[in-house]
């Protein structure tokens, strides 16, 4: 069923490439009712114009924020051209038939953005533009709704292609359109409402999309929500997958941590080779030491600019992706060899303050793991009080163990990861598995330290832990059996700090 437009009501805030859609509306005699800033906007092109008021026969009141609503023209969308009754009342009084709206809303999130006053971001809640959308949303069956900028170009080839004849089928696309537009704005108005979350409900809404080649298989569908290019450029590669963006999420959050120069290296969410050293170069040879068949096909993430000669050293591993604050030029070509590799330029941007994720029949939602622990915050509970190089490595590995999967163990030295227990069901698996990696790799353990991501409910971890070479242990305390721990240590000429916090990560 098509709908041939001779009404249009325009009320926009935003008009950005709006004339080129005014020119062809004159051009096909549509007559344009409109009101304020659109008003003198349309009228600077010598185009005539329709008042709201001079159709509703009442002015603008309490400061503009209320033109639009009134009986005249949300009778004129609403109307319903096959409803007899409709057609006699719209008659009874003089209510023109509105084919086409054309209304954006305030810039309410941006308001919020650039951190306006509460009087500032109150007037930027839309009243009048939201009921005009969804109004003809809801009567898409004769009234075509235009609720963005975006859509110009959608309307103008209706205009000039279809000389202004719109179908069903474009109509209600555009009513969906308006109704995402409508509940992604609620929302966001909700949200900054609800900052102290005094109303226990959850509402994210997310406009941009990307689809992904596949999901976590090949055989499952994968879609991306959110602003990507906020956070990165993408300077060279193919298009991202579902499973680098884990590992890209997990990379970013562990680089987070450190400020001196370091590199990680990242295979399935875990770090499989960190170092923080003077250089950038030395940093990468001592990560990919860590663990170089690991490496392979992995994610590599750096917090320094990545020059020529370490460009060169990291062109002979494949790897996935190289996460980076800067690149040379000369380094960029070097690494552009591989037509595949992903490489990401990371923008300065703070990580969302919570994380949320799909669970059974709903979602569960957190803060962000934010803790970090310095020195300051450990607490030495042995006899034998670590000295500061190893009060510097335990600080090290404590960073790396909040990110690694649980049950974790993680080995360090030199702040460099010597190894890690990942994903155990077990701590004593976790940590045997970390010492036979380490062996597997020629990494002398004695000196090392161990971290873990939470209490030792035995005292068997930190027995494996002293006849492997460990000299010192951190973690969060908490066990009714510390003590039996403390007190190998203390036999054994251990050092030991607790910081009481736990660092799960599942």
């Amino acid at each position: 069923m098509t709908k041939k437009i001779r009404t249009a009501l325009i009320s926009v805030y935003h008009k950005d490439n709006l004339e080129p859609v005014i020119r062809q509306l004159h051009t096909l005699g549509v007559k344009l009712i409109t009101t304020g800033g659109t008003q003198q906007f349309i009228e600077k092109l010598g185009i005539p114009v329709t008042t709201v008021d001079s159709i509703t026969d009442y002015p603008h009141i309490l400061g503009g924020r209320v033109k639009t609503l009134h009986p005249k023209i949300f009778g004129g969308i609403l109307r319903r051209d096959e409803n007899e009754s409709d057609r006699k009342e719209v008659e009874q009084f003089q209510i023109p038939a509105i084919d086409l709206v054309v209304v954006d809303l305030y810039p309410f999130e941006n308001t919020v953005a650039a951190g306006g006053s509460h009087a500032e971001v109150i007037e930027k809640i839309d009243i009048g533009g939201i009921s005009l959308i969804r109004a003809a949303a809801k009567n898409y069956n004769d009234v075509l709704i235009i609720s963005s900028r975006d859509q110009y170009a959608f309307l103008l080839d209706i205009l000039e292609k279809k000389k202004g004849e719109s179908t069903i089928e474009d109509r209600k696309l555009m009513a969906t359109h308006a109704f995402n537009t409508t509940s992604h704005y609620d929302t966001a108005i909700f949200n900054y409402f609800n900052k102290d979350e005094n109303v226990p409900a959850f509402k994210q809404s997310v406009l941009e999309a990307r689809s992904l080649r596949y999901g976590e298989n090949p055989h499952q569908q994968g879609i991306f929500y959110g602003k990507f290019d906020e956070l990165f450029e993408q300077l060279h590669g193919k298009e991202i997958s579902y499973n680098n963006l884990l590992d890209i999420d997990a990379a970013v959050s562990l680089m987070a941590e450190f400020n001196e120069a370091t590199c990680a290296i990242l295979k399935h969410n875990n770090a499989c080779g960190v170092a923080s050293r003077d250089s950038l170069i030395n940093a990468w040879k001592d990560a990919l030491a860590g663990d170089p068949v690991s490496a392979f096909g992995g994610i590599i993430i750096v917090n320094r600019n990545v020059d020529k000669a370490v460009a060169e050293e990291m062109n002979k591993l494949f790897f996935e992706v190289l996460i980076a604050p800067s690149v040379s030029p000369d380094a960029l070509e070097v690494l552009k060899q591989k037509k595949n590799r992903i490489i990401l330029l990371q923008k300065k941007t703070a990580l969302p303050a919570k994380q949320f994720r799909s669970l059974l029949n709903g979602v569960v939602e957190q803060d962000r793991d934010s803790k970090t622990e310095s020195a300051a915050d450990m607490k030495t509970v042995s006899e034998i009080a670590p000295d500061a190089k190893q009060l510097s490595d335990m600080e090290f590995a404590n960073k790396l163990v909040k990110h690694t999967k649980s049950n974790t163990i993680v080995l360090a030295k030199n702040k460099q990861l010597l190894a890690s227990g990942t994903g155990q069901t077990s701590r004593v698996d976790a940590l045997q598995q970390a010492i036979a990696k380490a062996g597997h790799f020629n990494f002398e353990l004695k000196g090392a330290v161990m971290a873990s991501d939470a209490f030792f409910p035995f005292p068997d971890c930190v027995e494996i832990a002293d006849k492997a070479g460990i000299a010192a242990v951190i973690h969060p305390g908490g066990s009714v059996k510390d003590q039996e721990s403390i007190d190998y240590c203390n036999k054994h000429r251990m050092a030991m700090v607790i910081t009481g916090i736990r660092h799960f990560k599942h």
